[in-house]
Parts: structure tokens; sequence; C-alpha cells
């Protein structure tokens, strides 16, 4: 969609600002894309919307239960609503309306969660949600979208909004590099082998995504050849190719800015040991909150680096 409207998305750019972008240009072509926001707009870059569609915009202020519940009500009556503000709001505060409003009335509702996990960096702990993708995974009816560049972002965007049906899009507050190359497709569901390799598969998601690419590159130096599988969405998992790329290769990595529990690697967990059961080394955060500090050195602290897969991988194979 960047590419088709003129916009041109630099090499390194954080997801939320490749959200704002997205959003404005979905609103000039559908009158009935509607924007909410608890009072982050700045932050979240819904402002944007709302400078050219303030009719179309509705800050809640710092009530984001009333932001869902509102959401759901717009869903209702056959408008398609993004709700937006920090993860660690659009879902630990606002579960109850989310489960009961949005996922168990399956209504088509879109919840944009910007400032997610680690790099949400000198905020601390009690902003850096590393549960997440967890608690919407968890509830029926939901699918989670972790984009792993801007312009992974800009076409999550439009997916999300053509698709009936609550979704979570988790999103950054840094500026990331480009991971997925310009020419590749995105859908919903469908993963996205970015590298080949026949020794190791490294599946990762968000942010992490390009750290892989980078411990892949490592690890083809030691003469390891690490496929690399960008799962962007968290669910629904796409199984069938995970499942054949773990039997071709033998042993696998999952690489993701969330806890270890409950996310992508136990998303891939529970597929592999129900239908193809393969050594599995998981890098995330291990079941503790975060801290304050710059969003690299808290990736390096917790363990989230290409170094730290590139040797999850070796632990992987020695498993083999």
């Amino acid at each position: 969609m960047a590419e088709k409207t003129g916009i041109i998305l630099p090499a390194e750019m954080a997801t939320r600002e490749a959200y704002g972008l997205a959003l404005r240009e979905l609103g000039r072509r559908r009158d009935k894309i509607v924007v909410l926001d608890a009072d982050l707009s700045q932050s979240t870059h819904t402002a944007l919307f709302a400078a050219e569609f303030p009719l179309r915009f509705f800050n809640l202020g710092i009530a984001e239960a009333d932001m869902i519940g509102t959401a759901a009500g717009l869903a209702a009556n056959g408008y398609v609503p993004f709700a937006s503000t920090f993860g660690v709001f659009a879902t630990g505060r606002v579960y109850d309306q989310i489960r009961n409003s949005v996922a168990y009335t399956r209504l088509n509702v879109k919840i944009a969660a910007s400032h997610t996990g680690l790099t949400v960096g000198e905020d601390g702990a009690s902003h850096q949600t590393l549960e997440d993708i967890a608690l919407m995974r968890v509830l029926p009816n939901m699918t989670v979208v972790v984009p792993a560049d801007a312009r992974q972002t800009f076409l999550a965007v439009e997916a999300v909004a053509n698709y009936e049906g609550p979704v979570y899009l988790r999103l950054g507050r840094p500026k990331i590099p480009r991971a997925v190359p310009p020419e590749m497709p995105f859908e919903l569901g469908k993963a996205q082998v970015l590298r080949e390799g026949s020794a190791l598969l490294l599946v990762a998601t968000g942010i992490m995504v390009g750290r892989a690419l980078q411990a892949a590159a490592m690890l083809d130096r030691e003469g390891l050849q690490a496929a690399v599988l960008n799962m962007h969405t968290i669910k629904p998992l796409d199984e069938d190719l995970l499942i054949a790329m773990a039997r071709k290769t033998g042993a696998v990595v999952t690489a993701e800015e969330h806890s270890i529990i409950g996310g992508l690697g136990g998303a891939v967990a529970e597929v592999l040991a129900e239908n193809c059961p393969r050594p599995l080394v998981r890098v995330g955060v291990k079941d503790t909150f975060g801290e304050s500090g710059s969003p690299e050195a808290l990736l390096q602290k917790y363990g989230l680096t290409a170094e730290d897969i590139a040797a999850a991988g070796k632990k992987a194979l020695r498993k083999k």
C-alpha cells in the first residue's frame, strides 16, 4: 500500500510511525475507518489521522475501558474502529472489556498497541508489557499480529482493516531497520521465509526478525545453514509451514521481545509437541519484569541480541 500511494518509507522507522501513516491513508479511501485514542495520540501517531479527519477521531482520555467499549459500539454500527494506546494499557488494564465486549461478541474492533516490550526503554517495568501476546492469544476469535518493520506495518494495517473480526496489532516505540524485502507481500496467517537453510530453523517475530537474520549470517560463517521464518501472525499461527520447516531442519529457535511463556515460543512449542517434536530453544524474556534503561542495553541484558539467538541455535543443534 505504501508504494501504491507514493509514500516512501525510510530504511529505519518505528512501527508506530508507520501505523499513523497507514491509518491516514486508509481514512482517505474508506469513510468507515474511525480511530480512538486514550490521550496518547502524539505517541501512537494517531494524531496524523485526527488532524485530517477530526470528525472520525475520538480521544477518550485516560479511560481505556471506555475506549474499548466505545470501539465495540462503533463496530456494532458498521464502522471499523482502531483503538490505540500503549501496550500495557491496551491489554492488561482493559482485559475484561476486550474479553466480553470484543472477543466474545466477535466485533470488528482493531486494538493497536504501541510501546510494547523491553524497547519502551527508560519508562521501565510498569510500561514494558511482556505478556500482551499471551493475553490476547488465549482469547477466542482474536487475531494477533506483530509486524517485523515499518513497511510490513503499513501492509498489515490494510490487511487488518480488510479482515472481519477482532485483531490485536503489536507495535513498537523505537526506530528499527527494514527486515523484510520490499517486494514481499503480506497475508494474515501466512509466515514468510526470509532465508533458506537446512541445519536449523529460526522463527522470529517483531523486532527480533532483523536480529534473527543477523544471527543466521553469523551461523553461516561457521558453516551452519539457518533458515529464518518471519512469524508476523502469532494467531492464527502458520502451522503447516512451521511443521514443514521444522521437519526439514530438525532443530528450532524462537525469538521474541516478549516473555517466553505464552507468546511465540509457547505457540511454537505447542505445535511442535503435538505434530513434529524437535529440539526447541526459546529466546525471549525469562519470566521476569523489565527495568529502566536504554532499549539496546535492555535487549543485551535480557538476552535478546543476534549473538544470543546464534548461541541458542548452537544449543538447539547440540540437542539434535
